[in-house]
Formats: C-alpha cells, sequence, structure tokens
C-alpha cells in the first residue's frame, strides 16, 4: 500500500475547484451513456444473432445425411409444418440469407456507435482528463 498517500477506486471522482460541468458537457456525457448503452443491446443482439446462424448452419449440415424422401419436421412459430428435404433446406438457406444481413446490419451499426463515441470520449477526456471515467468495467 503506497504511504501517505489516498487510494482511489476505479470510476470514483475527486471534487476539484478547477472543474466545471456545463449545460452543454452534462448532454456529451448524456450522450455517450445512451450510445453506451444502444451498444450493449446492439452486442447481445449480435451475439444472439450469430449463435442462431450457427444453429441454422449446424441443421442443414445434419440434413445433409438424410434421405430425400423423408418428411421433416420445421417449427414455424408454434407450430411443426412437414416438408420435404429440398424445401427444408431452401428454407434454412432463406433463413440464413436473412440473419446473415442482420448481422451485417448491426455490425454496422455497432461500427456507427463506435465512431461516435470515440468522438465524445476525446471531447471529454479532453476537458476532464482523469476525472471523468468512460471505460466500460469489464467484470
Amino acid at each position: 500500500m503506497a504511504s501517505g498517500g489516498t487510494a482511489l477506486s476505479k470510476g470514483s471522482f475527486q471534487p476539484d475547484s478547477d472543474v466545471h460541468i456545463t449545460y452543454e458537457d452534462q448532454q456529451k456525457i448524456n450522450k455517450f451513456a445512451r450510445h453506451n448503452a444502444k451498444l450493449d443491446y446492439l452486442k447481445d443482439e449480435l451475439k444472439a444473432k450469430q449463435n442462431e446462424l450457427k444453429n441454422l448452419e449446424d441443421a442443414y449440415e445434419e440434413l445433409e445425411l438424410m434421405d430425400d424422401d423423408e418428411k421433416i419436421a420445421y417449427l414455424v412459430g408454434e407450430v411443426f409444418v412437414y416438408q420435404d428435404l429440398e424445401n427444408t433446406q431452401a428454407t434454412l438457406v432463406e433463413a440464413r440469407d436473412n440473419l446473415k444481413k442482420n448481422i451485417e446490419e448491426l455490425e454496422e451499426g455497432c461500427y456507427k456507435l463506435k465512431n461516435l463515441m470515440s468522438d465524445l470520449k476525446a471531447q471529454l477526456y479532453g476537458k476532464f482528463g482523469n476525472h471523468i471515467n468512460l471505460e466500460a468495467d469489464d467484470d
């Protein structure tokens, strides 16, 4: 432990008479927080869509091992629909293509938010230095 000094926990704020937060500064901080929350949401959506895509690809690989004349149960909403192998494969390909497009859109959204947040971070750290913590706590 360091002698003669006080230890600051991560993210703590020490009041300083030289640091003044203007209305505009507070708006930037709020905007950063909103973008950060939206980014977290998009990351969760992206992860879920990527898992769904992997499941679709695994299902498609399993179908390749089946006989052409077998009927396959395909879940649509809350109901199973039985269809032949060719139609099931076509349905999976269409679902896969839609998911890939959705994943690209989510990745683009994350990229744009990260750029906006980076600009806000630069402005806020430029003004407040180490008096502000805009880094995410990774548990």
